[in-house]
């Protein structure tokens, strides 16, 4: 069977008279009709079966919205927290068509975090989902959703390449973490880490991961996220996840002899630059029928994002191999 799910950040979905982070940040109540309506006209266009969502502040309103829009099942697992109508952290959310039979929060893995050397409190910035999902076919597909520990000022970034391999990715960023307090990449490594620990119990099972990674394509954090050679050298197992955007390639209707290969979206532009952060994963039990980046928004002209998003949302088509018993 196929299945359509998509990874969309909601970029401050906070409902008015509510504020997000500063005190004067809050939406009037027309940008709030505006927001929201694109955002439904988003989902609409999108047509997907499952969404994860992030930077969600205003559980019970994208509850409403997608409600309204066909998603009779809608989940979080933690609550974004408020100081005097002001909210100081975001959450993420689940929105499905099929039934959710079973919700959890993906909890820390400490042994992660203590590999790591990691200094400050042990915990997710935001504290992702495992969903199990029971499609129409009776199969449960797993699907977590994330948003991991975002960059501060794009502190010790790296742009690897496709042929840098794990070892050179570890020993650069280890160069750049001696001696520093990179502390947003070290806990977003911890994160991807326990992630990983979490996704490799699933046994038998479909995976998907939804998220926003605040990380570039091949960075580390991935390798952290899908790869067990990253947490065992010995490994010989095949990657836990693949970036779903490598299993299909869009051909096309009259290619040029000389065409170069299509550079892949980015779904997020920072100083003019454009990198890819959301991305759709998945175990070996799907093959890739369609893919796509929406990011028809962030080439507009003169438009305010914070009333639409300043991140492209992902949309993925697999189809469901059959089941090996």
């Amino acid at each position: 069977m196929k299945i359509k799910l998509a990874t969309f950040n909601l970029f401050q979905f906070a409902e008015p008279p509510y504020a997000y982070y500063v005190k004067k940040d809050r939406f009037s109540a027309e940008q709030w009709l505006e927001k929201t309506k694109w955002i439904k006209n988003q989902i609409l266009k999108m047509d997907c079966d499952i969404i994860g969502f992030q930077e969600v502040f205003s559980r019970d309103a994208l509850e409403v919205l997608v409600k309204e829009l066909g998603f009779n099942y809608f989940e979080t697992v933690d609550v974004a927290k408020m100081q005097k109508k002001t909210y100081i952290s975001t959450t993420v959310a689940i929105a499905s068509k099929y039934p959710i039979t079973k919700i959890q929060r993906v909890k820390v893995n400490i042994p992660s975090f203590k590999k790591h050397d990691f200094s400050g409190h042990y915990g997710f910035a935001r504290v992702p989902i495992k969903a199990t999902i029971m499609l129409p076919n009776k199969r449960e597909l797993v699907v977590y959703v994330c948003h991991l520990k975002s960059n501060r000022l794009n502190e010790f970034e790296y742009r690897f390449k496709k042929e840098h391999d794990l070892k050179h990715k570890k020993e650069s960023v280890a160069k750049a973490l001696k001696g520093t307090k990179a502390t947003s990449l070290q806990q977003r490594l911890c994160e991807a880490s326990s992630l990983f620990m979490n996704m490799k119990r699933v046994k038998n099972k479909p995976i998907v991961l939804l998220g926003d990674f605040n990380d570039k394509e091949f960075s580390l954090a991935i390798e952290a996220l899908s790869n067990h050679k990253y947490h065992d050298e010995e490994s010989e197992e095949a990657l836990l996840l693949e970036d779903a955007s490598y299993g299909y390639k869009e051909v096309a209707a009259n290619p040029h002899p000389e065409a170069k290969e299509p550079t892949r979206k980015p779904t997020s532009y920072f100083l003019g630059k454009g990198n890819v952060l959301d991305y759709i994963m998945i175990s070996n039990h799907f093959e890739v029928t369609n893919y796509a980046v929406l990011d028809e928004h962030l080439h507009e002209h003169g438009i305010d994002l914070l009333l639409k998003s300043d991140h492209a949302q992902v949309v993925c088509e697999l189809t469901l191999k059959k089941a090996e018993y």
